[in-house]
């Protein structure tokens, strides 16, 4: 099933080649959850989902505890009506003020469908800046959004830190985690799907919490760009490489391929003593 929402490095179209990749386990452990594509395509008997996203967590929550009601209720704001630029202007503005989580969470649907390309983007006021995509016909996630629903008795929704979401693993767990990736040159970073970015330190910080849970006997499947870094970062994992289409891009004609890895920290054998 696809993800209810667009967003940066959606795992749904490489998602078999995780699946592939993810141990048997009781829980999958989600430090950096997005738009829930794995949560969606995999049969954990539990999931712990987070994200440092208070927007998108908050939407998770309320659509976790009204459910069909709050999805007719999204289902408002696609309207001819509300399908144009000024429209779209006004809701976004109304989004960024107001403190009604459920109206906010709602506009996030509806923004999400009717913005530019299916860019999440803040500024650094967290006002998300998104343009008008100006679609003829966008598309109501109801299907998706029920879906979403209906698997959310199996999870906890979080919005914390990703090394504090790491340090609640236990044995049993299994922890699938996809960071804003590591950009695969110096002028083509997109790390502000949540304000605050994510640099190369807190990357680092990643690769050790993994391996010191390996260590614990809990697997940790990571995904990021393949570069130089990261195969520095990840040389003590198993590394699947793969080529993905880029999908998000101001030029439909150029969305070329490019080089991911999967990154699996596996628990290590203990010898035993005769």
């Amino acid at each position: 099933m696809r993800p209810f929402l667009k967003w940066p490095g959606n795992k749904y179209r490489i998602i078999e080649a995780i699946k592939g990749r993810l141990p048997v386990g009781k829980r999958l452990v989600e430090p950096f959850v997005g738009s829930g594509a794995v949560f969606l395509n995999t049969d954990y008997e539990r999931y712990l989902l987070n994200d440092n996203n208070p927007d998108l967590i908050t939407l998770y929550k309320i659509l976790k505890k009204e459910g069909e009601p709050f999805i007719q209720y999204c289902q408002t704001f696609f309207t001819p009506e509300n399908n144009s630029s000024d429209k779209y202007y006004e809701l976004r503005a109304l989004f960024n003020r107001t403190d009604d989580s459920r109206l906010k969470s709602a506009l996030l649907i509806y923004l999400n469908r009717h913005g530019y390309n299916g860019l999440v983007r803040y500024n650094l006021q967290h006002e998300l800046n998104v343009p008008f995509g100006d679609y003829k016909r966008p598309y109501f996630p109801y299907q998706e959004l029920l879906f979403f629903f209906k698997k959310t008795s199996q999870a906890v929704f979080t919005c914390n830190d990703f090394l504090q979401t790491m340090a609640e693993a236990r044995p049993g767990d299994v922890l699938y985690c996809d960071p804003p990736y590591v950009p695969l040159s110096a002028t083509s970073s997109f790390t502000a799907y949540s304000a605050g970015g994510f640099y190369l330190d807190r990357q680092k910080d990643l690769a050790r919490m993994a391996e010191e849970l390996s260590g614990r006997g809990i697997p940790v499947l990571i995904s990021n760009h393949d570069t130089e870094f990261t195969n520095r970062a990840y040389q003590n994992a198993d590394i699947q490489r793969l080529q993905v289409q880029r999908f998000i891009s101001c030029d439909g004609e150029n969305r070329k391929k490019v080089g991911e890895i999967l990154a699996l920290f596996a628990p290590r054998e203990r010898a035993v003593n005769p």
